[in-house]
C-alpha cells in the first residue's frame, strides 16, 4: 500500500546512493523535493576502469515547478586537472552551455527539457518524474541534453522510456548507452538500472 502524499513528502530531503554493478563507481545525492521541483547536490566517484580514468564529478541541479531542468553546474576532477560545466535553460527553452574554457553557446538541443549524465542513475529520474511515467502507462521519446563524463562534452540525445501499466515500477529505457528495463520507487527514483547501478 502506498503512503499518502503528505507522508511520502515527509521523507524528503533524503540522500540516495547507488553502487555500480560491474565497476568501482558510486553516486550519492542529497535530494530536496517541493511538489515536482527538485534541488539536488550529488557526486559520482569512479576508480580507473578500462573505459575511463579515475574521476570525481560533483553537481548541483535545480528544476522548475514542472520538473524540467533549469540549471546544472558540474565539476569534474581528474588526477591532472579540474574542469567545470554550467548548463542552464532560459525562459525561451534555449540552453546556455558554458564549458571549462569559459566558452558559452546557446542552442535548443532539439527542445530538451531534461539533462542526463552518463554513469548517473539519478538523472534518469528527471524525465520519468516530469512525465509521470512511474504512475501511468505510456511510451515517450524525449530529447535530452546529454553530458559525457569525464570529458564534460555535451550533445543532444533522444532517450526512450516505456511504462506498460499504471503504477508501474519497471520502465523500459533505450539510450545511447543502454537498452534495458529499470526499476523505480514510488517517487520515480531509480532503484535498479541493470548494467549500471543499484541503490543501496
Amino acid at each position: 500500500m502506498s503512503a499518502a502524499p503528505e507522508e511520502r513528502e515527509s521523507a524528503w530531503p533524503a540522500i540516495l546512493t547507488w553502487r555500480a554493478h560491474n565497476v568501482p563507481r558510486m553516486e550519492s545525492v542529497r535530494v530536496q523535493l517541493s511538489g515536482n521541483r527538485i534541488k539536488a547536490n550529488g557526486r559520482i566517484v569512479s576508480a580507473a576502469t578500462e573505459a575511463t580514468p579515475a574521476f570525481s564529478a560533483s553537481y548541483d541541479l535545480v528544476t522548475d515547478e514542472a520538473g524540467g531542468t533549469k540549471r546544472l553546474s558540474m565539476t569534474v576532477t581528474l588526477a591532472e586537472r579540474e574542469r567545470q560545466l554550467s548548463v542552464a535553460r532560459d525562459e525561451e527553452n534555449m540552453w546556455l552551455v558554458q564549458d571549462h574554457t569559459g566558452h558559452t553557446s546557446r542552442a535548443a538541443y532539439d527542445g530538451a527539457l531534461d539533462v542526463d549524465v552518463v554513469f548517473s542513475p539519478f538523472f534518469n529520474a528527471l524525465p520519468i518524474r516530469r512525465t509521470g511515467l512511474y504512475r501511468r502507462a505510456d511510451a515517450v521519446s524525449l530529447p535530452v541534453v546529454y553530458v559525457w563524463l569525464p570529458d564534460l562534452t555535451v550533445e543532444p540525445v533522444t532517450i526512450g522510456y516505456t511504462s506498460d501499466r499504471d503504477d508501474n515500477h519497471d520502465i523500459k529505457l533505450h539510450s545511447p548507452v543502454a537498452d534495458t528495463t529499470i526499476t523505480v520507487d514510488d517517487d520515480g527514483f531509480i532503484v535498479d538500472y541493470p548494467g549500471l547501478a543499484e541503490r543501496i
